[in-house]
């Protein structure tokens, strides 16, 4: 048991320190970014007060922190919102492709089509309404 314990703690002693963990994100390519500072103000208010016939100052030192943020740090993103991302461009990229698509396939269906034929296409029941009328008025002319 003895032994376990020494083990235990030759381990425990001997790890990877923090140092060593620091150094190696470095080396694999971990950018120092400073998000915030604190800035201390500090302030001497001075109150004269009166002893034995004499005005002495009184000093007061007061220190008040205040944190600023830096809005140029950019936080790194989690692997999950970059597949997000991705997707999203990825999606749009579809949709276009498909818009453009369809705009170009509207665009030579309407070049094939000569205007006469767009207009007969548009009117083909007044055309058919003007050869019953056509029809019915030459079979009165004929003899049979």
């Amino acid at each position: 048991m003895r032994l376990l314990y020494l083990l235990i703690v030759l381990i425990l002693s001997v790890g990877c320190s923090p140092t060593w963990h620091y150094n190696k994100a470095v080396n694999k390519g971990l950018e120092i970014t400073q998000e915030s500072d604190t800035i201390r103000i500090t302030t001497i208010d001075s109150i004269p007060i009166i002893k034995h016939d004499t005005i002495v100052y009184e000093h007061f030192y007061t220190s008040k922190d205040t944190v600023i943020f830096y809005k140029n740090v950019s936080i790194p993103k989690t692997i999950r919102e970059i597949r997000i991302e991705n997707k999203l461009i990825r999606d749009t990229i579809r949709i276009r492709e498909k818009a453009q698509v369809s705009i170009e396939k509207q665009k030579t269906k309407q070049s094939k089509t000569s205007p006469f034929l767009r207009f007969v296409g548009r009117m083909w029941w007044l055309i058919l309404i003007i050869g019953i009328a056509l029809g019915t008025y030459l079979r009165g002319l004929l003899p049979f």
